[in-house]
């Protein structure tokens, strides 16, 4: 499952960002995903849930975010959606000269953190916060 692997990089890199920013613990992470990229988001999200377990970013939500596929035409400038499958050439000239722009991407974009002080005061031993 190629998910899988593409979850414990994002955990392996965001644990990384984590130790370096002195965080206690990781909230959510953000990632683009290219539709041409071959990743499914469902399963990459129970992938990440799975990889994060016993790490810093245990409970983290993952927020994914499609990007489309864009191609462009050399010849006539034309851009257009790709589709998935791609459709890779240009319905204006016919050129098969095309760029892909977008639709390949796997990153991460945004994490959040949480440091000690967004960690609530400890309460003392024998007390609950309800009393």
């Amino acid at each position: 499952m190629h998910e899988m692997s593409v979850a414990l990089s994002v955990v392996d890199q965001v644990e990384q960002a984590a130790r370096a920013n002195a965080a206690q613990g990781v909230r959510q992470v953000g990632v683009d995903i290219g539709e041409l990229a071959g990743v499914v988001p469902d399963s990459l999200a129970f992938c990440f849930e799975l990889a994060c377990a016993g790490t810093v970013l245990e409970g983290a939500r993952l927020v994914m975010r499609s990007v489309p596929g864009r191609a462009s035409c050399e010849p006539c400038g034309r851009t257009w959606d790709t589709g998935m499958p791609p459709d890779l050439v240009c319905a204006q000239c016919r050129s098969a000269a095309t760029e892909l722009l977008s639709g390949r991407e796997l990153r991460i974009t945004e994490v959040q953190w949480t440091t000690e002080a967004d960690a609530p005061p400890p309460t003392p031993a024998g007390r609950s916060e309800e009393n």
